[in-house]
């Protein structure tokens, strides 16, 4: 079948589906499971009222429990099965996992992303905000630092992975080091601990960008009469940005750092690109990538930690979602 015809046909069908879930539905719940007439007309509107919610919902509810929900419990079910998957050995990938130094090094790793890359993308993204917004050619500006969002990680990764070549002739850093009077080149994501923050800067760098654009559009939002009071007080620029303008943005800023802190935890292109997870640079998305063909096991019960500390930082977001919706 032709990918035109078959686009359209999965349109025709997936329209029409639904259509016909709701017409269906509705027309079962309305006339044979509470039907508006009879002596109990007013009850069965009120129950078939109550029901018509979650007959509305359950089609999204059915396939995130499939997609979502199911995949979560049987990798876990997964994770306590020895590595062919035919014996139970219980938390033994698990703590066959926590005795590993490589596995130590993935999560000493992720916890130094978290701390480094959404704070580092936050600032640079409102401090481009601000100064953009006081340029008569920040449009331009801010086109330029956005355009990093539009280059896939690996992308990224390997214009990077040329500006950190180790010749002078190719990297930029070596080229820099040579022009400086360096006896000899230096391949920075081969420096132990270090090029963990050569990776971070990739992702600061696309991160940035978006960063950026949410931040400046919140700026915006401020009334002026708060900014035109506290000029008549006496603020002074750096006064008037810290004491006035960020604590009325600050719901949003918390915004972009958690999903910042998100995407980071899922992050894998950009290491698995530039090292492949050598020179102690794995974090837990290419440690577990590093057993996926040949443990399953044990790659299940890294997938099951990366869970297990998304799941906290997703909860807060939501709270601090439904909290600014008050």
């Amino acid at each position: 079948m032709p990918p035109v015809f078959q686009g359209i046909v999965t349109i025709l069908v997936g329209v029409g589906g639904c259509i016909a879930y709701f017409w269906v539905s509705n027309w079962l719940l309305d006339r044979v499971i509470f039907p508006a007439r009879g002596p109990n007309i007013g009850r069965n509107i009120n129950r078939a009222n109550l029901l018509r919610p979650w007959l509305f919902m359950f089609p999204a509810i059915f396939v995130l429990g499939l997609y979502l929900a199911y995949p979560v419990f049987g990798s876990f079910v997964r994770s306590l099965y020895n590595r062919a998957g035919t014996e139970f050995i219980g938390l033994g990938n698990y703590m066959t996992l926590f005795a590993e130094a490589g596995f130590r090094t993935a999560v000493f790793n992720n916890f130094l992303w978290l701390l480094v890359v959404p704070a580092a993308a936050t600032a640079l993204g409102l401090l481009a905000a601000q100064l953009t917004d006081r340029l008569s050619w920040g449009n331009i500006a801010k086109s330029m630092i956005f355009m990093p969002m539009a280059i896939s990680f690996v992308g990224a990764s390997l214009i990077w992975k040329f500006v950190y070549a180790n010749n002078a002739d190719i990297g930029l850093i070596n080229a820099i080091r040579d022009l400086l009077g360096a006896e000899r080149p230096v391949d920075v994501i081969q420096i132990p601990f270090w090029n963990n923050f050569f990776l971070m800067f990739i992702l600061i760098w696309i991160q940035t960008g978006f960063a950026m654009v949410i931040l400046s559009a919140a700026l915006r939002g401020i009334p002026e009469e708060t900014i035109e009071a506290a000029i008549l007080d006496g603020a002074g620029p750096v006064r008037l940005f810290f004491s006035v303008k960020v604590p009325q943005i600050m719901g949003t800023i918390v915004v972009v750092w958690t999903t910042i802190t998100i995407l980071v935890l899922k992050v894998f292109d950009i290491v698995y690109t530039m090292t492949g997870g050598n020179f102690g640079t794995h974090i837990l998305p290419s440690y577990m990538m590093s057993f996926m063909f040949r443990d399953d096991g044990r790659a299940t019960a890294v997938a099951f930690v990366i869970m297990l500390i998304v799941l906290p930082v997703m909860v807060w977001n939501i709270a601090q979602a439904r909290r600014d919706m008050r």
